[in-house]
């Protein structure tokens, strides 16, 4: 049986790093986890843990897994990992055989080779070079303002609490990207009012 959709107990952001030691193909921690390796502190608690990597590289790193079983999440169900659902939405939820616990969430992103697409807005691209930073002990994540335009579609309280967190150390380069994303995918977003006043200081 398929535990529910609340049966998580993520791995670590270091723990999957050794999961992925070596993997042919550009990944990096996404979501909350992202921003507080940027931050290098841990600023709240994490449900899960999510990483993003190119959607045509999601084999292999499923083939580091064998025994486990992946799964797509849409609308609070939960349907095996196969050519419909995958191509239907974006995130794979990975099931541990061990103790049948989600551990990892994949979020499979369009790109154009070694060009990041964002899957919000295709006018959105970005080198993956430019976009997955390393903490000093070698673990990818996201930059900070790829991070935060993923969240600004749903800006819940976590979300908010990730932008608040972020936004002094947002240096005026990721500012600037950061609010000219959102003016293509999220014109009317209230992030935009508050990055131009911290540009402002």
């Amino acid at each position: 049986m398929t535990p529910g959709i609340d049966a998580w107990q993520p791995y670590s952001p270091a723990e999957l790093a050794d999961r992925l030691a070596g993997l042919p193909v550009t990944w990096a921690v996404a979501g909350g986890w992202a921003a507080d390796l940027f931050l290098g502190r841990v600023t709240r608690a994490h449900h899960d843990l999510e990483v993003a990597l190119p959607a045509s590289a999601f084999g292999l790193l499923r083939a580091r897994f064998p025994g486990w079983e992946f799964h797509v999440p849409r609308s609070g169900t939960l349907t095996p990992a196969g050519p419909q659902s995958l191509a239907a939405e974006f995130q794979t939820w990975a099931l541990d055989p061990a103790t049948r616990t989600w551990r990892f969430d994949v979020f499979r992103e369009p790109h154009d080779g070694d060009v990041w697409i964002c899957r919000r807005d295709e006018r959105i691209r970005r080198p993956y070079a430019d976009i997955v930073r390393h903490t000093a002990d070698g673990i990818p994540y996201l930059a900070p303002e790829v991070v935060l335009l993923f969240k600004a579609k749903a800006a819940r309280d976590k979300d908010e609490l990730d932008f608040a967190a972020l936004l002094p150390d947002l240096s005026a380069d990721r500012r600037a990207w950061l609010d000219a994303a959102l003016a293509l995918a999220h014109p009317r977003h209230p992030w935009r009012a508050r990055l131009a006043h911290s540009a402002e200081r």
